[in-house]
């Protein structure tokens, strides 16, 4: 098995424990008996445990977004990038608490915020050049891009934890809303 197909394993494995576990309940041994792989070559592989935690963080937002962007006019494609940014049933709930566990473990543990800081400059890329693309006319794409962000963060977080007054599809349309308000469209346009 070659060492990148390992590493993967490893970070596989490591996302599958901290979203089942949490982050500070994570072990190494645990990590490498899932993996399937010694601790020392979970060791070998990353100089500690944070940053094993950090990269399977990273590896978990890299796999979930190798998901190629839904082909279609500019409003789909961004009704679709809302849809798959909020906690749906499944490897999108899964991602979700691995986001929680990183807000939570980065307020504590500063060796953790580039990281989140790092996640969230994609995320806010992703946003930005979609709406820079869809030419909407003269809107400032990144301010757009980060209030759309802290919308599906808020929402998001509601709807995860269950709150009746949140359903997911709720936070669906309210973030949607405001989006389609921010770029000048009808907040129906573009319904999936």
């Amino acid at each position: 098995m070659s060492a990148q197909r390992t590493r993967e394993r490893i970070l596989d494995a490591a996302v599958e424990r901290i979203a089942s576990d949490g982050i500070d309940a994570v072990r190494i041994a645990r990590i490498a008996m899932d993996a399937r792989v010694s601790t020392a070559l979970v060791h070998y592989h990353f100089a500690t445990r944070e940053a094993l935690l950090a990269e399977a963080l990273e590896h978990s937002f890299v796999t979930a977004g190798e998901v190629s962007d839904r082909e279609g006019d500019p409003a789909t494609r961004l009704r679709w990038m809302v849809e798959s940014c909020l906690p749906l049933p499944g490897e999108q709930e899964r991602d979700w608490v691995l986001w929680v566990e990183l807000w939570l473990r980065a307020v504590r543990h500063p060796e953790l915020r580039p990281t989140a800081a790092r996640l969230y400059a994609r995320m806010h890329d992703w946003f930005r050049e979609a709406i820079e693309e869809g030419d909407f006319g003269p809107v400032d794409a990144g301010a757009i891009a980060d209030r759309t962000l802290a919308l599906i963060d808020g929402f998001g977080v509601r709807a995860l934890l269950g709150d009746p007054a949140m359903p997911l599809e709720r936070a669906r349309e309210e973030v949607w809303h405001a989006l389609a308000g921010d770029l000048g469209l009808r907040a129906g346009t573009s319904s999936s």
